[in-house]
């Protein structure tokens, strides 16, 4: 396995990336992983190698603007950032990379940006994956907010958050909780996007996910099949939360592998 880091130069301040590359790598697309609201590319731990050497692919994954080793971001985050990160961030990624086509996986918010990334790339991305992604903003994901909230009161919590983002930490707290939990933010959805994305799909979400319903794979995937003819497979995992790339990694990553080697 071979692992780079790599910098990305954005016109906002940089963005950090890293690659693995498997052994037995093929000229299949890669993979492209979009990290969830706290998340960063440290934080997606031995997930990416692992699938990569599952699937023979190389994998990527990056830090958003705000996040882990990528520059501050200053100010609110604004309400429409997840479909802003496909249209702004995203294609420069790419364009920096060298990555034509891909396949785009995505956990919580940035399951959402893989939906997003998908329908604006549509002759580009020939697989979009969510993990745990919301599809809209229903109680359980107020309740889950709001009893994060009270968790990261406790004390070292947010020692804990800066290990990854350093100085950043309250940045992205807030970027989280604050945009949530925003009445402004209580109608966001998805559903004007998914009517546009064109390749297939595979919705994978757990069982007793804290921040959403099994409602959010069955849209994400109804619209998907509805509006455009894709497949959408829905896997939803027994006994698992809302971060099943650790809590059941072998499941989640055969079910990648086997959908993506269908595709092939």
């Amino acid at each position: 396995m071979r692992i780079d880091d790599h910098w990305i130069d954005h016109q906002d301040g940089r963005l950090f990336a890293r690659s693995w590359t498997p052994r037995a790598a093929t000229a299949a697309v890669p993979i492209v992983l979009l990290h969830d609201s706290l998340g960063c590319v440290a934080l997606w731990r031995d997930f990416p190698a692992a699938l990569a050497e599952a699937t023979g692919r190389r994998a990527f994954a990056y830090d958003r603007l705000g996040f882990g080793q990528a520059d501050a971001r200053t100010g609110a985050m604004p309400l429409d950032f997840v479909a802003e990160e496909a249209r702004r961030f995203f294609p420069v990624v790419l364009e920096q990379l060298g990555i034509e086509r891909f396949a785009v996986f995505g956990h919580s918010v940035g399951g959402g940006m893989a939906v997003h990334c998908a329908a604006a790339m549509q002759a580009r991305c020939v697989a979009l994956i969510t993990e745990s992604a919301q599809a809209f903003v229903e109680d359980r994901t107020v309740r889950g907010l709001l009893a994060a909230r009270e968790q990261f009161q406790e004390a070292g919590q947010m020692h804990k958050l800066a290990r990854h983002h350093g100085d950043k930490a309250a940045w992205v707290l807030e970027a989280w909780l604050g945009t949530w939990l925003s009445p402004q933010f209580a109608t966001w959805s998805l559903a004007e996007v998914l009517p546009r994305v064109t390749c297939p799909a595979l919705v994978i979400h757990g069982a007793d996910d804290e921040y959403g319903s099994a409602r959010h794979p069955e849209m994400i995937a109804e619209l998907i099949a509805r509006s455009t003819g894709a497949q959408a497979r829905i896997e939803l995992l027994a006994d698992t939360g809302h971060v099943p790339h650790r809590e059941q990694p072998e499941a989640l990553i055969a079910a990648v592998r086997d959908r993506l080697a269908a595709l092939a």
